[in-house]
């Protein structure tokens, strides 16, 4: 699910593309937005680079390629690219998907409120559960947290959305993790190790990456989805 300045960003991208490889630079992108400076339009990509919808190419200027585009999208008449036919297909395929899906309704755990700033202790609800559509679920156990604080903004992750949680304790280099400190706070960031050591990474310049000895933090799932409701 993207944000609106996310879709207009990849709408963006893609109308300047269609006509030739080159993708618009971020001075282009900036005032297409109407943003003040260029370090969002770099979260704003990160957030469609980690999302699948966006690819950066090695050893290339402007180095973007679209992968795919929005569902509801609809190409210009002329637009008759690869990656147009590809998004047609992908619109279909979501649509039909969404179709057989709106009855399938799957039952989590809501285990309580996750920091997403300043790392808050764990409030746990036992007994509570949340609905989420099956489609956003796979294989594993999942359970899911409400977000709290404006920390990964950047990555498409606002304050009372729902995370949605693969249990897990292990995580990648650059995963966005629930991040378990010294037994007693927990915390949504990017991980990643430095040596003995582990970053925490927000995803807003207004917060600062928190360093510790890798033996006090402890990965408890790693993100697997957001979940928005608009009311």
């Amino acid at each position: 699910m993207l944000t609106k300045k996310q879709r207009d960003l990849l709408v963006f991208i893609h109308e300047k593309m269609s006509d030739g490889d080159l993708a618009p630079s971020f001075d282009e992108m900036k005032d297409a937005l109407d943003l003040k400076s260029k370090s969002g339009i770099h979260r704003l990509i990160e957030a469609l680079v980690e999302r699948g919808f966006l690819e950066r190419l090695p050893n290339r200027a402007r180095a973007l390629h679209v992968r795919r585009l929005p569902e509801g999208y609809t190409p210009k008449a002329a637009d008759h690219s690869e990656v147009a036919q590809k998004a047609r297909i992908v619109t279909d395929l979501s649509s039909y998907r969404a179709q057989q899906d709106r009855q399938l309704i799957s039952s989590i755990p809501l285990l309580g409120k996750i920091a997403a700033g300043t790392p808050i202790e764990a409030i746990r609800h036992d007994g509570q559960n949340i609905d989420m559509p099956s489609s956003m679920l796979g294989k594993g156990d999942f359970y899911a947290l409400i977000v709290d604080g404006d920390s990964m903004t950047g990555a498409g992750i606002l304050d009372q959305d729902v995370a949605v949680i693969k249990k897990v304790n292990t995580a990648h280099d650059g995963d966005i993790v629930v991040a378990l400190v010294d037994d007693q706070e927990v915390t949504l960031k990017r991980l990643r190790r430095r040596g003995g050591h582990i970053d925490l990474i927000p995803e807003n310049p207004d917060y600062e990456i928190r360093t510790f000895e890798g033996g006090r933090v402890q990965v408890q799932g790693i993100l697997s989805g957001i979940y928005r409701q608009y009311h």
